[in-house]
């Protein structure tokens, strides 16, 4: 990728030098090439010094990560060339990194793309064992192979012993994984384990340093959390901190809050050409009012009424019970308001009003929120940031009822997620994707 950046790089100079007048051999166009490319070396550093290299990365963070290349780039490109006196304008420098801020990014999600497809061909495949059959080795298995554009092959997992209920591809002990490496091609060895812990992880650091093999360690931390924590250091001793909640700072805030205002005030300006044939829909299916208002749960804890059209019956359990796919409440109006989405528009007066965002957790009914406090861990962590009218858990496939409890904890667990990894484009990326999925027709929207 670092070759692509810098070609990107070379052809912006080149161009902009020849718009300027400048001869391609020109002295000024040669030192622009030496210093664009002595300023990328700094940048290159600065990113993959604070940036795990995740294959599984978002598009989100593909561009922040450009973005932040591109800033110290910058910084070090024009210093550079103040220090030796070089007659660049400002205008060259504002052309350039203009070109540089479209074509970096776009060049990053092309390559990415292009490597998880070759992946997905079974090229450039890494094969991974995994020391552990506990709950988390299982969640790490899951995470690895969700996308098989991540290129990851699991050989199996290696443990004292196997436990009666564990389903995954059990090979056999720390001697057997001490053969299996010296016998088999693996790449990396993640380590799960929770039993003997520092004598098994010692034994396992060194059959991977003997076979030269990366090796990751696992930490034992709660789903619901594990994304909040960073590794820092104490001297020669690496702690675990918690991250701060990137909507805690106010610029973040303010940020998000003048998103939600541009964009409801926009839905909001044209929604009466779908509220009024809408609103006459609704009356002529079935009497009662129009918009459906109902007492949620919103930002740290505090109720909010919230709007919807009315897509059911008036009934007694509208607080209580919610929609099912076949629903006799609902009526043919509300159906179709439903699958389409349409139901929430109302909701972008709550965002305008700022008891929602565009973007956030869901908000759920008040009995939903009293039980759930109950019976799933962390769950009200996801009231810390406004409910939204989309999220990172809907895009992901968990909308609609939650009839079991273990689709609830999932949502949960992306609620926390996105909290704890917040940033504006991962907004502008639920937004684009909650559209296309609206368009496309969602089979839990019922």
């Amino acid at each position: 990728m670092w070759l692509a950046d810098l070609i990107i790089i070379w052809l912006a100079i080149v161009m902009l030098m020849t718009y300027f007048g400048r001869e391609i051999f020109d002295y000024q166009v040669r030192l622009a090439l030496l210093l664009a490319t002595i300023a990328y070396v700094p940048a290159c550093i600065f990113i993959r010094h604070r940036t795990i290299v995740q294959r599984s990365i978002s598009i989100d963070k593909v561009l922040s990560n450009s973005f932040k290349t591109l800033g110290v780039h910058a910084l070090t490109f024009m210093s550079l060339a103040a220090f030796i006196h070089t007659d660049y304008s400002i205008t060259f420098y504002v052309l350039f990194y203009s070109i540089l801020c479209v074509m970096f990014p776009l060049t990053n999600l092309a390559c990415r793309m292009w490597v998880k497809q070759m992946r997905r061909k079974g090229k450039y495949r890494t094969r991974v064992a995994v020391v552990g059959t506990n709950i988390s080795s299982q969640r790490l298995t899951e995470a690895l192979l969700r996308d098989d554009g991540f290129g990851y092959n699991i050989v199996g997992h290696f443990d004292e012993e196997k436990p009666a209920d564990f389903k995954g591809k059990y090979i056999g002990t720390m001697d057997d994984l001490e053969t299996y490496a010296k016998e088999n091609r693996i790449d990396e060895i993640f380590f799960a384990n929770v039993g003997n812990t520092a004598q098994h992880m010692q034994r396992v650091v060194n059959i991977a340093q003997e076979n030269m093999l990366q090796f990751y360690y696992v930490p034992q931390i709660s789903q619901y959390v594990n994304s909040a924590f960073e590794l820092q250091r104490i001297g020669a001793i690496p702690v675990m901190t918690l991250i701060r909640n990137p909507l805690s700072l106010t610029l973040n805030r303010g940020l998000k809050r003048a998103f939600d205002i541009a964009f409801s005030s926009l839905v909001l300006l044209v929604s009466p050409l779908v509220l009024i044939p809408v609103a006459i829909a609704i009356k002529l299916s079935s009497p009662g009012p129009i918009f459906f208002v109902q007492e949620r749960t919103g930002y740290k804890g505090k109720s909010f009424k919230c709007y919807k059209f009315r897509t059911m019956r008036v009934n007694a359990d509208a607080d209580k019970a919610q929609a099912t796919a076949h629903d006799p409440r609902k009526t043919k109006v509300g159906d179709f308001l439903r699958r389409t989405s349409i139901d929430e528009l109302p909701q972008f007066f709550n965002v305008w009003k700022g008891d929602m965002s565009v973007v956030g957790p869901r908000p759920h009914m008040l009995k939903h929120t009293e039980d759930y406090t109950r019976l799933i861990d962390k769950y009200m962590v996801r009231h810390v940031v406004k409910p939204g009218i989309t999220g990172w858990a809907q895009v992901n496939g968990y909308r609609g009822i939650t009839d079991q409890l273990w689709k609830m904890e999932k949502r949960v667990e992306y609620d926390v997620w996105y909290i704890e990894n917040w940033s504006f484009p991962l907004d502008i990326k639920i937004v684009v994707r909650t559209v296309m999925n609206a368009v496309q027709g969602e089979k839990n929207a019922f």
